[in-house]
Parts: C-alpha cells; sequence; structure tokens
C-alpha cells in the first residue's frame, strides 16, 4: 500500500466507526503558548480534553501534520542518522471524548492493524503499564494478544498532558521486523534496536493529576490514539527505514538530482529530504525565517539542508527547487503545498542566497580550525565567533565537528555567550532619556485635529541631546511646544513635517515625535535664530497630512475586511501608516491566498465607494470596550479615549488623524502579502494617487508583455503559456547537446592526460560549459581515466571563474579534491572546497587562470 492509501484506510475505517474526520490542523498551535509547533494529533483537541471546548461530535479520525524541531521535543539532530527520526512526520489518530474506552479503543486498533492492514498477528507485540489490569485483561482475554509477545512497562507507558491535569496509562502496539534485524522486544536490555519498532500508541485518560501529585478519576476517561505514517507505511512497504517509502523515494530522487548526486544513499539527501518537507509545511503555515522563535527553529532547518547540500556538492541555490517535487510527492492530501507553491519556493531561495555568504566564510574558518586543531574537541571560543561574527549556527557546527569525530566544547561557548550578552547589556545604557533631560510639568496641547495651524510657545530647544538657549540658521534640533498642530508619531502613523514660522525666521520640521506628553519637532533652522519663550506658527504639510490620514482610514477598512474574510482571531499586531503607502501586520496562521486577497480589496474598495462617514467619539475606556470598539496593538490608552467608527463597518479605539469619510480615500490596492514572523502575516498596500500610479504601472506592465509576445490582453496568458513551454522544450533539447558536446570534448581531453608524481593528471581550461555540463564531464573523464585526477577550469557568464576538481577513490588518501579547490580559487581570487573526490569553487581574476592551471601540478609533486 503506498502512504496515501494507508491514510484514507485508516481515516475510512475509523469515519465507518462513528468518528468525524477533522482536517489536520496548523503546524503552529492556536492559542497554546506551552507549544513550539504542533508535536502530536491531540494538540488541536486539548481544550476538549480539558472540557473548556465543546464539539458536536464525541470520535475524530485525523492525519495531523506534525513538527519535532525545536522546545521539548527535537529531533533536529538525530535526523538523516537514524532510520525514523524526522523533523515533520504525519500523525494518523482516533479519539475519544467521554465516549469509549480501553475496550473498543483496543479493539478498534487491532482490527484495523490485522484486518484492514493484514499484519500477521505473529509479528506484533503489546505493551501495557504495570498498572493497568484492566486493559491487560482485554488484550490477553478479549483480543486474545499471545502472552508471549506481551510487556508490562512502567514509565514509559504512563502519559500526562503536564505536571497537572489529565493523564493515563498508555498501551503499545509494537511491530516486529524479524531475527535478522538487531534488537529486542520493548522491556528488554536490547530494546533500543530496530527491530521492534513502535507503530501505534493508545493513552487513556483516565485521572486528573494534582498539584500534589495525587490523581482523582475523571468524570469522563477519554482516548488519544497515535500512528505514525511514515512507520506504518515502512512496515506495509516492507522495509526498515522510513526513507525508503514512496514519500521519500521522490524526494531523495529530486534531491539527487538537484545536487548532482547520484548516490542516493547518502545520509545527506536524506536530510534534505526531510527538511524539504518541514520547511514546507511550516512557511505553508505562515513561519518564515527569522532569528526567533519558530522563525529561528524554521532557518536552521533550511540552513542545516543548504550545507548537507553542499557537502554533496550542490553549486548555487538548489533547496527551493524541490518544492516542487514536495507538491508532486504531498500536494494532493494538501493543496495547499500547490497553491502556496510559489510563495514557499521565494521564500526558500531568498534564504538560500542570504546563507550563501555565510555558508562561505564559516566553513573557510571552521575548515581552517579543524585543521590546526590539536585533539577532538573544537574550542567554545572558534563555536562561538562562527556564530557570532559569521552567523553560522551552533548545530552546523556540531554536524561538520560529527563529520570529522569531533565534539564541541559547549561550556566554552555558553560562557563566551554570557560575555557577549554582558557587553550588550552595558553598551545598551548609553542611549538619551528625553524625559530625563526634559524635565517639564505638563503636556504639549495637540490642536492638530481640527486646523493644521497653531500658535505655540518654546518650551526647550535641544541639541544633540542637550539643552540650548538658542538654535541658529543652518543648526539642527529639536523644538519643545507649548500648543501645536503637528501629529507625534504613535500607533503606526508616522509624525508630521512642515514648518514653524515667527519674525525673521523659520524652522523646517522633518518629523515629530511624543516623549512622555510633549511632542518633539526634529528639524533645521533654515532662517533666523530660535530662543526659548519664543511664540512660532505651526504649519503642517497639507498634503502629506492627507495622504497618510487616508492610508490611516484604510488601514482600519482592511482590518474589518481580514477579519470578515479570514476570521475573528485576526488581530493587529503592528502598523505603519505614511503618506507613500501603508503596512498592515495582523496575526493569521497561513498564508492568504490569492483568492482571499481579492475578496479583502474588493470589500474594503465597497466600503470606499460606500462613502462612509468617518466619525469620532471621545468617552471613557471603558464604555469604549462595553461599545464593541478594538484597541490597537501595542497602544496605551487613557481613561478618556476617541473611538472612530466607519459606518457601522468598523469601530476601532484610534488617536490618529483620517479622512473625513470613506469616499475621499478613492482606491485600495494590495501590493505584497507575506509572513514576517510565526503567525504573522503583512500586507502592504496603496491608496489614492499612489492606487492608481500603480494600477497603471501594472496595466503598462501586461501591455509590454503583450507586445513582447506579440499577444493582446485576451490572449495573453496563452501566448505566455506557450513561449513558457516552448522555452522548456528548448532548454530541455541545449541540455541534450551539452550533454553530446561534453561526452565529445571529454575524449578528446585525454590525450592532454600527464604523469605526475605517479598520478594521471587532466588540468586544462574548458570553454561554453554550463555547471551541469562541466560536472557531467568531469563524472566522465573520471570514469575513462580509472585512476587519475582532474581538473577543470571554467569561464562563467558573468566574467568569474568556476572550479571543480576530481579525484578517483583510490587517489583521495594521496591527494583530495576539497586541498585542490581551496589552493586554486585561492590563486583566482576567491575560495571553494568540498569532498576528498569532488569539489568545487571559483574565483574572480579570469587573468590568473594559466597561474592556477600551472599550480596543479606543483600541488600533485608533494602528494
Amino acid at each position: 500500500m503506498t502512504s496515501a492509501q494507508i491514510r484514507e484506510a485508516f481515516l475510512q475505517y475509523f469515519n465507518e466507526q462513528g468518528h468525524t474526520i477533522v482536517p489536520s490542523s496548523s503546524l503552529i498551535p492556536g492559542n497554546d503558548p506551552t507549544l513550539l509547533f504542533t508535536n502530536a494529533g491531540m494538540v488541536q483537541f486539548k481544550d476538549v480534553f480539558l472540557g473548556t471546548d465543546n464539539r458536536d461530535y464525541s470520535r475524530a479520525t485525523t492525519s495531523q501534520r506534525c513538527v519535532r524541531a525545536g522546545g521539548k521535543h527535537n529531533d533536529l539532530e538525530n535526523v538523516g542518522y537514524t532510520a525514523r527520526h524526522h523533523t515533520f512526520f504525519e500523525m494518523l489518530g482516533n479519539f475519544s471524548f467521554g465516549d469509549y474506552f480501553k475496550q473498543d479503543a483496543i479493539r478498534f486498533a487491532w482490527t484495523f492493524l490485522t484486518e484492514v492492514l493484514q499484519l500477521p498477528k505473529e509479528r506484533l507485540w503489546v505493551t501495557v503499564h504495570h498498572s493497568d489490569d484492566e486493559a491487560e485483561k482485554i488484550w490477553k482475554e478479549e483480543i486474545g494478544a499471545d502472552p508471549a509477545r506481551f510487556s508490562k512497562l512502567d514509565e514509559d507507558n504512563f502519559w500526562s498532558m503536564g505536571d497537572t491535569g489529565p493523564c493515563g496509562p498508555c498501551t503499545e502496539i509494537f511491530f516486529d521486523h524479524g531475527p535478522d534485524v538487531a534488537g529486542g522486544p520493548p522491556g528488554s536490555p536490547d530494546e533500543d534496536g530496530d527491530r521492534y519498532i513502535e507503530i501505534w500508541n493508545i493513552v487513556f485518560m483516565q485521572y486528573n493529576r494534582s498539584a500534589d501529585g495525587s490523581m482523582a478519576p475523571l468524570p469522563k476517561p477519554s482516548v488519544d490514539t497515535g500512528m505514525g505514517l511514515e512507520r506504518v507505511a515502512a512496515v506495509m512497504q516492507q522495509v526498515h527505514s522510513n526513507y525508503e517509502i514512496d514519500l521519500f523515494q521522490k524526494l531523495l530522487a529530486a534531491a539527487a538530482k538537484s545536487v548532482g548526486c547520484k548516490d542516493e544513499r547518502q545520509q545527506s539527501l536524506r536530510v534534505i529530504a526531510d527538511h524539504i518537507r518541514s520547511s514546507c509545511f511550516l512557511i505553508t503555515d505562515g513561519v518564515v525565517p527569522s532569528n526567533e522563535g519558530r522563525g529561528y527553529v524554521l532557518r536552521r532547518i533550511i540552513r542545516r539542508a543548504i550545507r548537507h547540500g553542499n557537502k554533496l556538492g550542490a553549486q548555487g541555490a538548489f533547496f527551493h527547487e524541490l518544492v516542487q517535487a514536495m507538491a508532486d510527492v504531498m500536494g494532493e492530501a494538501y493543496p495547499e503545498l500547490r497553491t502556496q507553491q510559489a510563495q514557499i519556493e521565494k521564500v526558500l531561495l531568498k534564504e538560500e542566497q542570504q546563507f550563501a555568504r555565510t555558508l562561505d566564510n564559516g566553513m573557510s574558518i571552521l575548515q581552517q580550525a579543524i585543521d590546526s586543531l590539536d585533539g577532538s574537541v573544537l574550542s567554545g571560543e572558534t563555536v562561538f565567533k562562527l556564530y557570532d561574527t559569521y552567523g553560522f549556527p551552533v548545530d552546523l557546527t556540531a554536524d561538520v565537528a560529527r563529520e570529522h569525530n569531533l565534539t564541541l566544547d559547549m561550556d566554552g561557548f555558553e560562557q563566551a555567550m554570557n560575555a557577549q550578552r554582558e557587553r550588550a547589556r552595558s553598551a545598551g545604557q548609553f542611549s538619551v532619556d528625553y524625559n530625563e533631560q526634559i524635565q517639564l510639568e505638563g503636556e504639549t496641547c495637540f490642536n492638530g485635529y481640527a486646523s493644521l495651524q497653531d500658535r505655540g510657545r518654546v518650551l526647550l530647544l535641544l541639541k544633540e541631546g542637550e539643552s540650548v538657549k538658542q538654535l541658529s540658521a543652518g543648526e539642527t534640533g529639536v523644538v519643545v511646544l507649548e500648543n501645536t498642530a503637528f501629529y507625534a508619531e504613535s500607533g503606526g502613523q508616522v509624525g508630521d513635517s512642515g514648518v514653524l514660522r515667527w519674525d525673521r525666521g523659520q524652522f523646517e520640521v522633518s518629523d515629530c515625535t511624543k516623549e512622555g506628553k510633549h511632542h518633539l519637532h526634529h528639524g533645521k533652522v533654515v532662517e533666523g535664530v530660535i530662543q526659548v519663550e519664543d511664540t512660532v506658527v505651526t504649519e503642517v504639510d497639507h498634503q502629506r497630512r492627507q495622504a497618510t490620514a487616508l492610508n490611516h482610514s484604510a488601514t482600519h477598512l482592511l482590518h474589518a475586511a481580514l477579519r470578515n474574510i479570514l476570521g475573528e482571531h485576526v488581530q493587529q499586531k503592528g502598523s505603519l501608516v505614511d503618506a507613500e503607502r501603508l503596512r498592515f501586520d495582523f496575526s493569521h496562521f497561513e498564508a492568504v491566498t490569492a483568492e482571499q486577497l481579492d475578496a479583502i480589496e474588493q470589500q474594503v474598495n465597497e466600503q470606499i465607494r460606500g462613502n462612509l462617514s468617518v466619525d469620532t467619539e471621545v468617552m471613557s475606556l471603558d464604555a469604549a470596550k462595553a461599545k464593541g470598539a478594538m484597541a490597537l496593538f501595542g497602544e496605551k490608552y487613557d481613561a478618556d479615549v476617541r473611538v472612530l467608527s466607519m459606518g457601522d463597518y468598523s469601530l476601532e479605539l484610534c488617536g490618529g488623524t483620517h479622512a473625513s469619510r470613506t469616499g475621499d480615500i478613492g482606491l485600495f490596492r494590495i501590493t505584497s502579502e507575506a509572513g514576517i514572523a510565526a503567525g504573522v502575516r503583512r500586507i502592504e498596500a496603496v491608496t489614492g494617487k499612489q492606487a492608481l500610479a500603480y494600477t497603471a504601472e501594472s496595466d503598462a506592465l501586461v501591455s509590454e508583455i503583450a507586445a513582447l509576445v506579440k499577444g493582446s490582453r485576451g490572449n495573453l496568458l496563452e501566448k505566455v503559456k506557450l513561449i513558457a513551454e516552448r522555452n522548456k522544450q528548448l532548454e530541455k533539447e541545449l541540455e541534450k547537446v551539452n550533454a553530446k558536446l561534453a561526452s565529445a570534448q571529454s575524449g578528446d581531453l585525454l590525450s592532454h592526460v600527464t604523469i605526475v608524481n605517479g598520478i594521471s593528471l587532466l588540468a586544462t581550461e574548458i570553454e561554453g560549459a554550463d555547471p551541469k555540463s562541466l560536472r557531467d564531464m568531469m563524472d566522465q573523464l573520471k570514469n575513462k581515466l580509472g585512476s587519475g585526477v582532474v581538473v577543470l577550469l571554467a569561464r562563467t557568464d558573468d566574467g568569474k571563474v568556476s572550479v571543480l576538481a576530481g579525484v578517483t577513490k583510490d587517489l583521495i588518501t594521496r591527494v583530495k579534491a576539497g586541498d585542490l579547490v581551496r589552493e586554486l580559487a585561492s590563486v583566482l581570487g576567491g575560495k571553494g572546497g568540498g569532498r576528498p573526490d569532488m569539489a568545487q569553487g571559483g574565483g574572480v581574476d579570469v587573468s590568473a587562470i594559466p597561474a592556477a592551471l600551472q599550480r596543479v601540478p606543483e600541488l600533485l609533486n608533494n602528494a
């Protein structure tokens, strides 16, 4: 059975037993601060088990996407080195919420395994908790389980949701892979072997544990079951490793092709195949690479995969190319992989490009440290330098160290990290505290809602953070006023700009911020002298304020539309509103689809065309909340607040400036949507004139494309598709031609082989070869030589030099391809490295190609 067939058979079997099929939840646990990722099937039902969430069903079955790569359950370090550890896996589960209990749960499991999947009973081994006599009796007396294939275990067979709360004993079912596989049954000294593999686990939630450790029976005992899809697929497909099942075979083949590796048994390929699964699904659920939280875990996963690809000889970005294979393999079960394929590829490619510099620098420094190492422990100082200076993740350093049979001095690393934190704390104490320096009572009175002009007395002048009595023409500084019409930056809206005028003088305001209750006008004196106690006229830039106000009003309409279309879980997580655009960050656990974005844009424009009245009302905070007004993310409110309403469509607390009616906004266009952090999305948009300009630009682009493809708007898409298909065919044809040329050229090149220090050497420059052709030529030349060293140099299209070195396996104890490439790349003004039998690099000095070729025999003479 294929993995898809097993998944479908499981869901249908339990559906026939009265279970509701519930879709997999997001990998980002909803409203659960205790978990980094969804790591088990029961996570989405946690509140149901706790009794705080009622569903219209009491039996459920799922195929839940899970990630274990951070937090309590972290399998990242083992992935690629064991047969069954994954960062991403699917957990098949059946659940009872106070419905059936032990008897039915055990019967369901046994029937599915032995009758639906038809696994031989004599290959199954059962375990129960040593205290669970009831489960033991059911297994032996009702099911007829073989007592000789039965174990009673202790803490391994007892599950709890936490230190307190629902808990209970477990029963497990193991599959016996046979005596030819090492390992003993569960509970035996050899249980860690691979012979007996757990495939099914049933948790009987029957107690509630209190803080004092006492356990009371639950009024409604429940069942939580989990069966790993990948493990069962390995059993059904009669293989011993999860990486040999159908879900992984296409991914391994795609990874091998992408990095140019022909041995699909490489552990590094397993790492890549596993990591593309977790990367794709995490990005689909709204996680993007970052330096904290879930985004950091995703970044580690991606970079670990890239590093293993580099180890296998991958040239350039490759990881994003595997998204297509993921969509092919799992897109039918999870259509979001197909709908969001372009976005996933974009995120991965960007991360690959960003990491390329880090990887080159880090690997070079790390290799030097390893080469000069006296002993088997890499110092904590070196590990910290790689992490802090070069951005090289510690787990990648650990990976490389393991390949060289080295360990890391993690105590030394932690000491260096703590020292850095202390330096950062000390360095952070230099900042200017305007509140401390201003030392003014009262506040700046803002009168800018009603008018863009006002008169204000100068209370304080600042220059470079110091209080001064005056500012003269040409000097920059800060002016603090008693009254102003300038809006100070807050609530995501930028501060106003404009001028302060007085007799024979003018101060150009570039920005206005708020410190405490005072408005700070930042800018430059362009004429005259301004002094404390002077009275000035404040004049706000009308056009900039109006454009900003329109964008701010549009964010309120956008917020309401997002909640209407995506769900009421959407909350504002930050915003930026200026005269050019608006940026709106919001909570949402998956990427917004193109259809949803279109619906959001249409709904906002409907409200604009409706020309709703924009009204404000000042009331107490409690009254505003009672009225249903939403507070903005990160905003602090006084006892009395401004409530902004747009007809019956939007009601929010807001101290910003706005349009008089929604029709003033004119037009709203979304320009981008992306994830910026775990569970946080960002939409950028334009309004008014900027929206019209954006639309005109898009139209012009369509017209230009139509002209290039000699089509019209009516048949443009079809034309582009035909050209794309034709281009694909031509690329395939070109690839075949290049392969033939490489084969022919390799035969001619063999006549240039020389013998150096008893080693057959071919070192030459190749013209007109792309990277793939160069690798193919290398493989052919090594095969034809049988024993020898091949070094190929080629000029790239961007005016640089590509270096490729290959050493047949019988010679790698004398000559290492990685050492050759590092030497030659340095001659060419670049860097490189790789495996002993195959390595690549590059340089920027094309004129040094002859010198690099002359250097090869010198290196072999020392071998």
